[in-house]
């Protein structure tokens, strides 16, 4: 007889995207079984190197984005970006972003006055991804099965029967709940059994990527330090990332000319991004050729099943935003699973999903693309007397690295990627008419129109109005005189959560223009009024998916 576990939903890898999509969850008293095939603990390669500031967000209310700052590099370790001839050659320019212990404090930087508690912090996924890990097991309401290999589902008008097998005994489990969501990568084999499929661009940029330690390396460095280094020479173009502030690096060699890996000699490419000659010892610790693509599935959801992150959309990794824009369709789908399973939620809820978070990673996808393809014809470009000395030398490197910086320093500091998105055709919004302000991959606007994030402020030292906000749905008041006892009468009768945050004016100051706003628990504008809406009882329809209520019929 088989071994049969039963859940609420199914979660199918416990990458960062599948941890925090079940705390998510887990959080709202949801039971979630994580199925994954690796041993516990056992590191990610070293994948994602940025974790963005909505990410951020998200991690400090699940009580976790602490520990992530003090994760990776060391804290006094500077975040720069800087654009070189080569590790060893002539500097060309530098993006400052402050280290660890220096956000907050220097704010001058390009991503130094975005509103938030959270600003982004630089550090690599095999850091970011066990403390996440842990975090998840210690969750009440969160199983992790690791060593166990999803085979197939089955699914009717009822739940969802997962087949795994037991990796160490070869066993057969089933998994039963309400729902299933894969979360297990670009091959996603979720992804394949719902029928969806990838459309875009197949091939952006071919990628030799390469872990090394090299203890010598900063003893030959005439650069400062920093946290990334985009090397450019006449010879090759490449990124390299340090990994632990110290001796441990990532080296990106992007092919530009050639159309196969085996025309590159990895090792003659290395040193020439780095700028040392063949004496120069460093040890490979891994090795991976991979292929940059813009790639966004033609579904994210078949009934009960749902796709998120890399199994939903891939792209290069341009802007720092794969992982983290995973970490958003998670946030986005987890309130609405969870306020089915606990009773309050309509089915019809689910609908939102796709309808919100397709066209947004449709976006963020040719963003990074967009970058990519600039990055690329700037190489295609470059001087020939970039290396050379004397004034003519330096004249085209302060040309170039202009260049560089004016090119790139949107996508190292994407504020409008961040802030500045909205959902601007989803069921479960009460738009009234006002257009979200426009926003590019750099700049962005606060704003309460509905679909936009919700703007951050401070209530207090330390403390955002984000951390007074619930788990569900909150309305913010920032007129005490404004009754809203109806609207909360309402939602208490239809069971649906609404906490009730009050803020002086002067407080809210120019971000908050009507007395009352609705946020929803992915930090995105419901609603706002200047009093309560005359038919409660509607507007609590819509939070609850219950019906696509026209406008006239709240106000």
């Amino acid at each position: 007889m088989k071994k049969r576990i039963e859940t609420d939903v199914i979660v199918i890898g416990s990458g960062p995207v599948g941890l925090v999509l079940a705390m998510e969850m887990a959080v709202r008293g949801v039971d979630v079984a994580v199925i994954e095939t690796r041993t516990v603990g056992e590191p990610p390669s070293p994948k994602c190197n940025h974790v963005s500031a909505r990410t951020m967000e998200y991690l400090r209310r699940l009580g976790v984005a602490d520990r992530i700052r003090n994760a990776g590099m060391p804290r006094d370790y500077p975040h720069d970006v800087v654009f070189c001839t080569a590790m060893t050659g002539y500097e060309l320019s530098r993006i400052d972003i402050p280290s660890a212990n220096r956000r907050g404090v220097d704010v001058d930087g390009p991503d130094g006055w975005w509103p938030t508690a959270e600003p982004p912090h630089r550090a690599n996924q095999m850091y970011v991804e066990p403390i996440l890990c842990e975090h998840a097991i210690r969750t009440p309401n969160v199983r992790i099965f690791n060593r166990t290999s999803y085979q197939s589902h089955f699914q009717n008008e009822c739940g969802v029967e997962v087949l795994a097998e037991d990796l160490i005994t070869g066993e057969e489990i089933a998994f039963s709940g309400r729902y299933l969501v894969g979360c297990d990568g670009g091959r996603s084999a979720v992804r394949k059994a719902i029928g969806s499929k990838f459309a875009g661009v197949d091939v952006v940029q071919r990628v030799q990527s390469t872990q090394i330690s090299a203890p010598g390396l900063r003893d030959l460095m005439s650069l400062d330090p920093a946290w990334m280094y985009i090397s450019t020479n006449p010879r090759r173009f490449g990124t390299v990332l340090s990994i632990d502030g110290k001796d441990r690096w990532l080296i990106h060699n992007y092919l530009y000319r050639e159309k196969d890996f085996d025309e590159i000699d990895r090792d003659w490419a290395i040193r020439a991004i780095l700028g040392l000659d063949e004496n120069f010892e460093f040890e490979i610790i891994s090795n991976e050729d991979w292929v940059g693509r813009r790639l966004v599935a033609d579904r994210f959801r078949d009934r009960r099943v749902f796709i998120c992150g890399d199994a939903s959309h891939l792209w290069i990794p341009m802007a720092g935003y794969g992982m983290n824009a995973g970490i958003a369709d998670a946030t986005n789908l987890s309130w609405m699973l969870s306020a089915v399973i606990n009773g309050w939620g309509d089915s019809d809820l689910l609908d939102a999903y796709e309808l919100e978070r397709q066209p947004i990673t449709e976006q963020v996808s040719r963003y990074a693309m967009d970058i990519a393809t600039r990055s690329f014809d700037q190489r295609g470009h470059l001087p020939g007397a970039i290396e050379e000395p004397g004034p003519e030398g330096e004249a085209v490197r302060r040309e170039v690295g202009r260049s560089l910086y004016d090119v790139n320093v949107p996508q190292f500091c994407c504020g409008g990627l961040n802030f500045g998105y909205f959902y601007d055709n989803s069921p479960i919004l009460a738009y009234d008419g006002e257009k979200p302000p426009t926003y590019n991959m750099y700049d962005f606007e606060q704003s309460t129109v509905p679909g936009c994030r919700a703007p951050h402020v401070w209530v207090s030292e330390g403390e955002s109005l984000y951390d007074r906000l619930g788990l569900d749905y909150s309305l913010v008041r920032t007129a005490p005189d404004v009754d809203v006892a109806r609207l909360l009468a309402a939602a208490k009768a239809a069971g649906m959560p609404l906490k009730l945050v009050d803020i002086d004016r002067k407080t809210a100051g120019d971000s908050y223009t009507y007395p009352l706003t609705i946020i929803r628990p992915d930090l995105h504008v419901f609603w706002r009024g200047q009093t309560a809406p005359a038919n409660p009882s509607a507007l609590v329809d819509l939070m609850c998916g219950r019906q696509r209520v026209h406008q006239s019929k709240i106000a």
